[in-house]
């Protein structure tokens, strides 16, 4: 395996939401080239990609380990503009990623507090997202997103699974497309059956609506494509007290610990699309871990043909540490491996 080429350090702030790693760049990473925030995905992936392998990868992460590269935005009011990286690649939206953003943006003085709540303005690679971030005391704490449009792709669309049979399933657009369907409809329990038979069961969904299904956005070829598979408990989640338990298996079947940010906007947009959901109206989703983000529908717009809404979703982020990766010349593992 090739050695990345490093020339220093590169140092990172930990995270997590929900449970969910994140993993923030702050320093010592190449500049990204590209005129649009695409343009820069296109090229991290095809000439920084080892340094994803290096920061992702074992020995310095891990399969389900999950990134953000800060890069330079190319929408005037950006405060900040963001790429996603994971097992696989990179993703187009992260809402676990989002939440962490909008404190570590505030505490490392990139945008100042402004009152209570504070907006942070992050371009991502599927368009620009408004963080709220609560102050208190002159603190950060909890943070709500306001998304970009979602909608319902496909509704009770039929699709066959190698193992599994003919499935019913739906698929949603929150910043990246998903499948979603009750857990309960193939024999498992979002809570109950072992993390590893959900995995298999949902990568499962994923090869086969990926092979069945033509996945496309309107607005650009590259945001077509289906990033995952949501399992649900088939609750609507409309009280605080009961919320709607689900399990995002993405990218290279890896298992989000978070409740998933742009899952819920894509479930929040199926709900409206079923009209199970009124504007305005909150519903609470549940991870693997019992973290819990709260999804809000807001306003009627349009994607192309689709009927879209925006939503809301908030949810809290911890600090976990900081990190310098560094690597030895002599090291023969330092490109990163991945073992499971």
């Amino acid at each position: 395996m090739s050695k990345p080429a490093v020339t220093g350090a590169i140092e990172t702030v930990e995270m997590h939401t929900g449970g969910e790693p994140v993993r923030i760049v702050t320093a010592g990473y190449p500049e990204v080239e590209g005129t649009t925030i695409l343009d820069k995905r296109r090229f991290a992936a095809e000439r920084l990609d080892r340094l994803r392998h290096l920061l992702m990868f074992e020995p310095r992460g891990h399969r389900d380990m999950y990134g953000v590269i800060p890069v330079a935005p190319d929408i005037e009011d950006a405060d900040l503009a963001v790429l996603f990286m994971h097992n696989e690649g990179y993703s187009t939206m992260c809402g676990h990623a989002v939440i962490a953003l909008g404190r570590w943006a505030i505490d490392s003085g990139l945008v100042a507090a402004a009152g209570d709540p504070t907006s942070v303005r992050i371009q991502c690679p599927c368009g620009l997202v408004t963080a709220r971030v609560a102050m208190r005391d002159g603190r950060t704490g909890e943070v709500a997103f306001e998304s970009v449009p979602a909608f319902a792709l496909a509704i009770d669309r039929s699709v066959t699974v190698e193992g599994l049979g003919a499935l019913s399933l739906d698929i949603g657009y929150g910043g990246a497309f998903y499948a979603v369907l009750p857990a309960a409809s193939i024999g498992l329990d979002v809570l109950g059956s072992p993390t590893r038979d959900l995995a298999d069961a949902a990568s499962a969904v994923t090869a086969a609506v990926m092979d069945q299904v033509d996945i496309a956005h309107p607005d650009d070829p590259e945001l077509g494509y289906l990033y995952g598979t949501i399992l649900t408990d088939d609750a609507d989640g409309r009280s605080r007290e009961t919320p709607s338990a689900n399990v995002c298996v993405f990218a290279n079947a890896q298992v989000d610990r978070s409740p998933t940010g742009s899952g819920v906007t894509a479930r929040i947009a199926l709900m409206r699309a079923r009209g199970t959901i009124a504007p305005g109206e909150a519903a609470y989703f549940e991870s693997i871990t019992r973290a819990v983000f709260r999804g809000r529908a807001l306003e009627k717009t349009t994607v192309g043909p689709h009927d879209a809404v925006t939503v809301e979703v908030t949810g809290h982020a911890h600090y976990t540490g900081s990190a310098r990766f560094t690597v030895e010349n002599d090291d023969m593992l330092a490109g990163g491996f991945l073992l499971r």
